[in-house]
């Protein structure tokens, strides 16, 4: 929703403020619309989905899917834009943005049984005290929300 409103509104300024300076012709007007197709594909959140041992992230120009019950590695990079990186046992890999999973607590539960299984299974080599740690973090911010929700904080 977000990235339509302002890919849209930033096409019509364009378009409206070349038209308003008298230079707006064909090709200009296919140069606004073409940047505000870029803007809207920039601007697009890509899309989480999880089932039972799979999680996978669809952005605008590839689709990225690892099996949750073979992951052999994840990784957590901080900073500006956090990453988690997840590798399963089938050399497939997914970054996505952990607050992700704190926002979406059905995907977070998926994933959280999956890694429960690869351990299970003993695939999990490196990462479970990044995905323990995001998993306290996650619990911390539900309890919070559930608390403030309620009055009690």
């Amino acid at each position: 929703m977000l990235a339509t409103g302002c890919a849209a509104l930033f096409g019509a300024t364009s378009l409206l403020v070349d038209w308003d300076a008298g230079t707006l012709s064909p090709p200009r007007a296919l140069l606004w619309l073409g940047l505000s197709a870029a803007l809207f594909i920039v601007l697009l959140p890509a899309r989480v989905t999880a089932g039972t041992g799979w999680l996978a992230v669809r952005g605008p120009w590839r689709r990225q899917m690892v099996r949750t019950d073979a992951l052999t590695t994840v990784w957590r990079y901080d900073g500006v834009s956090p990453r988690l990186v997840l590798r399963d046992a089938y050399g497939h890999r997914l970054e996505l943005d952990p607050r992700v999973l704190a926002a979406n607590p059905l995907i977070w539960h998926e994933l959280d049984t999956g890694v429960r299984r690869s351990v299970a299974h003993g695939t999990l080599l490196h990462g479970g005290d990044v995905l323990d740690r995001l998993g306290r973090d996650i619990d911390g911010e539900t309890a919070r929300a559930v608390l403030k929700a309620s009055g009690l904080s």
